[in-house]
Parts: C-alpha cells; sequence; structure tokens
C-alpha cells in the first residue's frame, strides 16, 4: 500500500475552491506535504500512513470543479512537516477558468446576518459562489491576475483567507465593505447622488416607477418595475420584444407554470433566465406578448440586497445593449449610450474584464449559452491540430479546440454591428491567451460574405493557419453528432448558405460526418427581396403562393395596387429573388398568411407568435406531397400553406397555426426515418433554432421513437446559432486533410 506519491489532477481545478478542498482532506487524512496551481492541473506532494485513503478523496472534488483524470507518481521531494499551499505557476492550459456562477446560500445568509462582517455587503462572495470569468486576466488563477487585485484585503479579510477552517480559505474574491468594491448611486447625467444607502435609495425608485441601469457581474442591466415596461420598450426601440423578469420564487410559480426540473434549472448555480408558460396567456402582455414570460431568481448579492427593501415583487431585467450589440460594461459608457432610456445608474468599481449575458433555458433546453455555461469546455478528440471556430453571423460565439478539449465562449451576438465584431476579435484573443493556444486551422461558414468569415481568412494570414469552409447545416449536424457515426442529421433554421448556392434552412443529410451528404430538404421557395421578406413576412408569403386568393388577402390589408403588381413582376422576373428552403421562412409566411405578424421587429418574432397562437389548438392531421428533385426528397411547403389557407373559416385560428407546426414537422420526420432505413442507421441526429418550438421538437421526437430509433439532440450546447463554432470544429477536425 503505498504512502506518499505525487498526485497530478486535471480539469477544471481553478477557482472552485480545490486547492482548500485539498487542504481540508489532507487535515482529515494526517498527510503532510503540499498543494500548487500550475494552469489548468493542480500538483499534490502528499505523504501519510493514509495516503490511499487521500487519494480517494479527491475525487469528489468541489461543488464547481471538473475532474478530467487524476495520475499518480513516485514523490519527488522528502516528506515536509505539515501540509502546505504553494504560490501558483504557470503550466499546462489544457483546462479551463470555471463560469460565473450565483451566489450561495451560506453568502446569502452572511449578507442578511445581524452584525456579521458581511451584512449588507453587496459584493460578497465564496469559493462556492460569485464571478470568475468575468474577473479574470490572465491563468493560473489568482487574485493578481483578476480585476480583483485592486482592492487589497484588510486585516479581517486577509485572515479569513488564510484560514483553512474558512469556506472563504483561498477564495480569491473575498472582500468585505472595508477593502471590497463600492456602490454609487449616478443621475441619467453621471452625476453621484448623495445616500447613506444606495441600494435602498435604487429600490425607491425603482418602485416610483424610474428605470435604473444596475451594473452587475458581466454587464449592465436596465431594471425597472411593471409599470414602466411600455416606456422601456420605446426607449429600447423593442415594442413587441418579451422581456425578462427577476422574481423570488414563489412570485414566479404564481404568475407561471414552474416543473420540478425548471425548479431546478432556476435555483441550480447557474440561475439562468427560464422561459416559462404562463398560467394565464393573456397576463403581463406588456412583458411579454407571447404565451410564454422569461424568468431568473436574483443571483448576486446586489440583488438579493434590492429585492430585500423593494416593495414591488418583480423588476424587470434586461441587459443594456441594442440589439445584436454587446452588453454595456463600462459606467461612461452606460452614461453615453443609455441616458435617454435610463433615470439612474447603480453602479461599481470592479472592472469587468470579460463581459457575460444572461443564459436563457426553456423546457430544459438552451437557447443562449452565456454566464453560468460558458465559457463551455466539452472533452473532444480531434487530433493534434488546435483548431479555431469562428462561428456564425449571428448569435455569434467562438470554439477553441486544443488537445482533446473545446472551449466555447459566452454568447457573442449579432457581428453585422462594428462594437459586436470588435467584442469577438477580443473574445478569439483572450480564449488563445487563457488556453495557451496558437491556430493550427481556422474553421468558418461557408457563406464568403459574412464578417465571421472574412475575420477568419484575415486571422489565418497573419498567423498562418490554414482556413476550412464549413457549410452551415453540416456544423449543425456535427455539434449534435460530435462524433463520426452513420446518422440521418435534421437541421431546421433559418438561413445558412447551402453547397448549391441557394439558401437553406431545411434539411435532412445522410452519411456521416466525413461523408454528410443532402438527402432531402423543405421545397425550394422564392423570397423576394432577400432580407425585406423577412422584415415583411407577407412577401415571403405571396413569393411562395403567388395566387389570386393571397393577393385578395393582401388587398384586404391595405397593399395598394402598385405594390402588389411590383411584387408580382419581381417574382416573375426573378429580379432580387433569393431562393430558400428555410423552416424558418415558411413559418414567418404562416404568421403572415394568418394575420398574426405583418411586419418583424425582432429575430424569429413571426415564428414565436405563431407558435404562441397555436397555445390551445388541435392539430389537424395533413399528408403532404414529397417529390424528388436531383437526388432528393422533396417536401412541398406550398402544398402546407394551401391546406392552411383552406382551412380558414373551418378551423380555428389556434387549430390552423398548431396544424402548420405540426404537420410541418410529421411529414418532414417521416421523409428522415425512411432515409434512416434506406441508409440502415438507427441514429437521427437534431439541430437548428426551429427546433426551440415546441410543437415542431416534441413531433419530431415522437415520430422518431415510434420509429425505434435513436434521437440524438446536444443538450450541451443551443439548438440555434450558439453552437454552429463547436460545430464547425468537430467537423473540421473531421475532415480537413481528407
Amino acid at each position: 500500500m503505498r504512502k506518499n506519491g505525487q498526485i497530478i489532477i486535471k480539469g477544471i481545478v481553478q477557482g472552485v475552491g480545490f486547492r482548500p478542498f485539498v487542504y481540508s482532506q489532507a487535515a482529515k487524512y494526517q498527510i503532510s506535504g503540499s498543494v500548487k496551481n500550475l494552469g489548468s492541473e493542480v500538483r499534490i506532494n502528499a505523504f501519510g500512513d493514509k495516503f490511499e485513503d487521500f487519494l480517494s478523496s479527491l475525487y469528489a472534488g468541489t461543488p464547481l470543479s471538473k475532474i478530467d483524470s487524476i495520475t499518480v507518481t513516485e514523490a519527488k521531494e522528502e516528506a515536509p512537516k505539515g501540509f502546505r499551499i504553494e504560490k501558483s505557476s504557470e503550466g499546462s492550459l489544457s483546462g479551463f477558468i470555471p463560469q460565473d456562477v450565483a451566489i450561495c446560500k451560506e453568502c446569502i445568509s452572511d449578507i442578511f446576518k445581524k452584525g456579521g462582517r458581511y451584512e449588507n455587503y453587496w459584493a460578497t462572495s465564496c469559493v462556492n459562489c460569485g464571478p470568475r470569468y468575468s474577473i479574470i486576466k490572465e491563468v493560473p488563477y489568482d487574485r493578481e491576475r483578476t480585476t480583483m487585485d485592486n482592492f487589497p484585503m484588510c486585516p479581517e479579510c486577509s485572515e479569513e483567507y488564510s484560514d483553512p477552517h474558512s469556506r472563504r480559505h483561498h477564495a480569491q474574491t473575498i472582500a468585505c465593505e472595508k477593502c471590497g468594491p463600492a456602490l454609487s448611486l449616478l443621475d441619467k447625467n453621471g452625476n453621484n447622488i448623495q445616500t447613506a444607502d444606495p441600494i435602498e435609495k435604487t429600490a425607491c425608485l425603482l418602485d416610483s416607477g424610474k428605470i435604473v441601469a444596475i451594473k452587475g457581474i458581466g454587464g449592465f442591466h436596465i431594471a425597472c418595475c411593471g409599470e414602466s415596461a411600455p416606456r422601456l420598450k420605446q426607449c429600447l426601440g423593442r415594442s413587441e420584444q418579451a422581456l425578462a423578469i427577476m422574481a423570488k420564487e414563489d412570485f414566479i410559480q404564481k404568475i407561471a407554470e414552474v416543473s420540478d426540473s425548471e425548479k431546478e434549472i432556476l435555483n441550480s448555480p447557474e440561475h439562468p433566465i427560464v422561459v416559462l408558460y404562463k398560467k394565464k396567456h393573456d397576463s403581463y402582455m406588456d412583458i411579454s406578448n407571447l404565451d410564454t414570460i422569461g424568468c431568473m431568481l436574483p443571483y448576486s448579492g446586489l440583488h438579493h440586497l434590492i429585492f430585500s427593501k423593494l416593495k414591488s415583487p418583480y423588476l424587470i431585467m434586461t441587459s443594456a445593449n441594442a440589439p445584436g450589440n454587446p452588453m454595456v460594461t463600462e459606467t461612461e459608457e452606460a452614461i453615453l449610450k443609455l441616458d435617454r432610456c435610463v433615470d439612474f445608474f447603480l453602479t461599481h468599481n470592479r472592472h469587468i474584464q470579460n463581459r457575460c449575458d444572461d443564459s436563457v433555458v426553456r423546457e430544459g433546453y438552451l437557447i443562449r449559452l452565456s454566464r453560468g455555461y460558458a465559457p463551455k469546455r466539452t472533452a473532444v478528440d480531434l487530433g493534434k491540430k488546435c483548431i479555431l471556430g469562428a462561428g456564425p453571423e449571428l448569435y455569434s460565439n467562438i470554439s477553441v479546440y486544443k488537445q482533446g478539449f473545446c472551449c466555447t465562449s459566452p454568447h457573442i451576438g449579432n457581428i453585422t454591428n462594428p462594437s459586436t465584431l470588435e467584442y469577438l476579435e477580443k473574445t478569439v484573443e483572450n480564449l488563445k491567451n487563457l488556453t495557451g493556444s496558437k491556430f493550427d486551422l481556422i474553421a468558418h461558414d461557408l457563406h464568403p460574405q459574412f464578417l465571421s468569415t472574412r475575420f477568419a481568412k484575415t486571422l489565418a494570414e497573419k498567423t498562418g493557419a490554414k482556413t476550412f469552409a464549413v457549410q452551415h447545416h453540416k456544423a449543425h449536424i456535427a455539434a449534435a453528432m460530435q462524433k463520426n457515426e452513420a446518422c440521418i442529421g435534421i437541421a431546421l433554421d433559418g438561413v445558412g448558405l447551402g453547397d448549391d448556392g441557394t439558401i437553406w434552412g431545411g434539411e435532412i443529410f445522410a452519411g456521416d460526418l466525413c461523408s454528410l451528404k443532402r438527402a432531402a430538404h423543405l421545397e425550394t421557395v422564392k423570397m423576394p427581396g432577400g432580407d425585406l421578406a423577412t422584415e415583411f413576412p407577407e412577401r415571403m408569403l405571396y413569393g411562395i403562393m403567388p395566387t389570386d386568393d393571397v393577393k385578395d388577402l393582401l388587398f384586404s390589408r391595405g397593399w395598394k395596387e402598385n405594390e402588389i403588381h411590383i411584387l408580382d413582376r419581381q417574382i416573375k422576373t426573378g429580379f432580387n429573388v433569393h431562393m430558400t428552403s428555410s423552416a424558418g421562412r415558411i413559418l414567418d409566411a404562416a404568421s403572415a398568411l394568418l394575420g398574426i405578424c405583418r411586419r418583424r421587429t425582432y429575430e424569429g418574432e413571426p415564428a414565436m407568435k405563431l407558435e404562441a397562437a397555436a397555445s390551445g389548438g388541435k392539430a389537424e392531421n395533413w399528408d403532404l406531397e414529397v417529390s424528388e428533385k436531383d437526388g432528393c426528397f422533396v417536401l412541398s411547403t406550398t402544398d402546407l400553406l394551401k391546406k392552411a389557407y383552406e382551412s380558414t373559416g373551418r378551423l380555428s385560428l389556434p387549430d390552423i397555426a398548431a396544424s402548420i407546426q405540426y404537420n410541418l414537422a410529421k411529414n418532414f420526420a417521416k421523409i428522415a426515418t425512411d432515409l434512416a432505413e434506406n441508409y440502415e442507421t438507427k441514429n437521427v441526429a437534431l439541430s437548428g433554432g426551429v427546433c426551440i418550438n415546441h410543437i415542431i421538437r416534441e413531433t419530431i421526437k415522437n415520430e422518431i421513437s415510434k420509429a425505434g430509433l435513436k434521437l440524438i439532440i446536444n443538450r450541451e450546447y443551443p439548438f440555434g446559432d450558439g453552437c454552429i463554432s463547436y460545430g464547425q470544429c468537430i467537423y473540421a477536425g473531421y475532415n480537413y486533410d481528407k
């Protein structure tokens, strides 16, 4: 039986209280020696009769750690007296810094403990909670390499930091009112408001109907009470877009349906926004005109203190940024950009090194990968090359693959905005440094005009890396599959340039990741005006069904004869008409047909409103036309919309809306199951932003299950484009040089 050894533990072992944990286990088993942080691994020299018991105890780790491997070799030093935590030094960068997480229950108790050292202190945290990614500048993760370096510990914090029996033993974010970051309340012009309690004053302002920008962990939020929602939406230019709320759990359960699993997600260390079904679909319409509402619990000490003084049971809490732009992180920037929307600013002097938006989850599926879940670290073997996945253009993020692990950044946004493109460039540099990467290969979208593609090629020229184009929907399937097995892959989303130069978005592939072949798709239809058809879905409707009936429908809605004439001429000549098989555009057209959404004001609006309109509806069963063209099966979406039109007057609007979504999914899934039999595979991968739609996703799942096939969904990544950069790495890893 061994009585000594050098132990190397690899994984997420920084910023998670791992060294204090090792120290406590050493004390428990009378072990002498040392523990040292080496980049993304921990080295332990251990000596004692209970060495094997000590070693076994290490596998448990801490609540926030993730252990990849533990190896033991011969000890390389003499047994010292006692056990010590040594100063960190740079070593392997195979792991990554853990994500920002919500304040823990113990720290919440400390904040509200009368006479306690942390009473009413908003930035209270310990080894098990608080900011991590948002404050780190370099690894190894120690205070001097974070933005907490600006706040030297007071004697009391220093003593607690050094106490092996304390929950804050080696907590790099330890701080109190004497030595830590401080709050300031400012008016809309940035002038300091003198008040003994900025938090209490902020709560009073919010209760009186004021709008306040609040600097949090990863950036600014804009907060207000419910009666101020219309004014906030008008100021932000989001008159139709749903806003999220922050509230205590009892209020959320009062207004929304919360399953046990959703309750668990709400209370998880990540504390994301959870999209929930309203108990009354027509309630809180000023906040969300859908049948759902996004809810999150307070996740920082600041939030808990505000709610302790607030009379209102909830706050609207939305990211302080224009659509597609990155979150605002600096106070000066907030004052400059938000003064027309915001009455006051509650800010602090802890610098946000890395911005991080709120994550969003619906029915257990990620919609936005960000705070709490990202940076996302996934074990996958793609060989020796270091790969950067540059991501898509909308809902962008980036991924870095190195030595068996892929790290995906938090949500970045729409990089057609210059500030967001700059944010992407900084994120690439940041992850490159934190992972110690030198890119051999840069994978990018197939579309040559995407700014992410241009960035990838420019970076490759600077670094000498090779580039590799990955078709958008193949990246979706690669992200779902993750390994090279035969499968049928269903990708349903908005748009992505296809191999044939048309715009894809409703695709079924067959083969493995080295031989994915387009085997079926939704009908390729006309998209008059290109992007104009996405803003005005009635153009999309007429592009698919340029009939007298649809023409009369448009006339009845106020279209002028010359407008329809121009649209009709455009369709007949093909001038500025794109061809698309997009599932998203079909849902847009359906929404327009039913008069649900005639103009899109935010991404996904027509489809989201169509789904909400189907609430309570009963789907009718329609068999849709399937043809074959160029070796692919083609599902007729024209037939789908014709059947929907013919149902008007016979079925209720909720029934028609439900029937459209159900039959699109059922008929497409039937093609996939037939292909699975033809290709002799049991695997069916599912990805794409349209799969967030409950009716469509669950219908496909049921059809796949009935056929006795295995449905593969990667629940660690979003259905939408938040999985693309990861999929680019996977696909490039299997296909480059082949």
